[in-house]
């Protein structure tokens, strides 16, 4: 095997893309920003209990881990962000008021999550803490829905669920640990005979609810339906109403909803989105409340937010037109420099042609050109 062979699903970025990834990261963060978010930039490598407490026990299994060679204690690469931004609202900002936190960065997974798929994922979101109310989980929808405009996607759905759900049915169960699991798994399966089988010794009124729960997906007649059969549980014409409010502020998007999808149940806490374009083989942003997040960390304040991977966006956003750019010959001659240095002071990018070489490039096209005309450097169309 070459020495240069990169790991399986390790992959080099190469000029045009890179710079088409750092065109949409900025986008994403200029957009953010006018939200009000502010940047956080977490450590790539933290404490493995930092990152594996609470609501990231669900990540071990995709956590690279490594022994610190200065105090002996493992380590961890991060393979989410969101944990170590709950870290940093507790106990580094430690406000009272609301705080709303934006990052960018790569996360590192042992094994890709589906086939095809990266195991260094660019990951961009956006955090708010500190407020309990629906109107934190419209505006982490809204802005997921933003950014996805601010970078050229068209054509979103918004697919709705809410953990809550499923977890109501089964409070006065007093299910043990291996009937939840098989109850979980058989939803997100859509199993209908493991679900009846695993239901079977539930109280007739959770039994009958999640069976019902494997019909509940489609349009907003879903929440109607949801609420003639699921209607007289506990808190549950709650639950489907701020459903149907958030469903309300998708503008120019599909919405649908699923209530037994049960993707990420143990890290959300109330309602969840997940954001679907053409051309994306899965969710391109999935977002929602987690108000758990950081009780690990002593201070369990409400949370919602999304992210989403850059290189699943790039991949699906419409190509940007290459950079126009200008020729110009290399020469010590001061005259020259400057003009060079005016036009580049002036936003233009300016390829200098080195003696006896070509420049081979990707990214710019070079449709002018500085010519010397009766000793002026002047600006001519290629």
């Amino acid at each position: 095997m070459s020495a240069w062979v990169l790991p399986d699903h390790i992959a080099d970025v190469l000029p045009s893309e890179a710079r088409r990834i750092e065109e949409l990261r900025r986008k994403l963060l200029d957009t953010a920003r006018g939200y009000g978010y502010e940047l956080v930039m977490p450590p790539l490598l933290e404490h493995l209990e930092s990152l594996l407490t609470g609501t990231g026990e669900a990540l071990d299994l995709l956590t690279f881990k490594l022994v610190d060679q200065l105090s002996g204690r493992m380590m961890g690469l991060r393979a989410d962000t969101t944990q170590q931004v709950a870290r940093i609202d507790a106990h580094l900002l430690n406000r009272q008021g609301v705080a709303r936190l934006c990052y960018c960065g790569p996360v590192l997974h042992t094994r890709p999550d589906r086939p095809h798929a990266t195991r260094e994922p660019l990951q961009f979101g956006a955090e708010i803490y500190g407020h309990a109310g629906i109107e934190a989980d419209q505006e982490a929808l809204l802005l997921a829905l933003d950014c996805l405009q601010s970078a050229g996607v068209q054509d979103a759905s918004v697919d709705l669920g809410d953990a809550r759900i499923a977890r109501l049915l089964l409070a006065s169960t007093q299910a043990n640990a291996a009937t939840l699991a098989r109850v979980h798994g058989a939803l997100a399966t859509k199993d209908r005979s493991e679900l009846a089988d695993a239901t079977r010794g539930l109280p007739a009124r959770a039994r009958d609810g999640l069976l019902a729960l494997l019909e509940l997906y489609g349009d907003a007649a879903v929440l109607d339906e949801a609420a003639r059969v699921l209607g007289d549980v506990p808190q549950m014409a709650a639950v489907l109403t701020q459903l149907k409010q958030l469903a309300s502020q998708v503008q120019g998007a599909r919405a649908s909803f699923d209530l037994a999808d049960l993707r990420g149940y143990a890290y959300y806490s109330g309602a969840r989105f997940a954001i679907y374009v053409p051309g994306a083989s899965d969710a391109l942003v999935r977002g929602g409340r987690y108000d758990e997040v950081g009780a690990v960390f002593g201070r369990n304040r409400p949370a919602a937010g999304f992210s989403l991977d850059l290189r699943d966006l790039v991949a699906v956003a419409p190509a940007r037109p290459l950079r126009a750019a200008i020729r110009a010959p290399w020469s010590d001659t001061p005259v020259l420099r400057q003009a060079i240095a005016q036009l580049r002071a002036q936003g233009e990018t300016v390829v200098c042609v080195l003696p006896g070489a070509a420049s081979e490039i990707d990214e710019f096209l070079c449709d002018r050109e500085l010519v010397n005309l009766a000793g002026q450097w002047t600006v001519q169309p290629i």
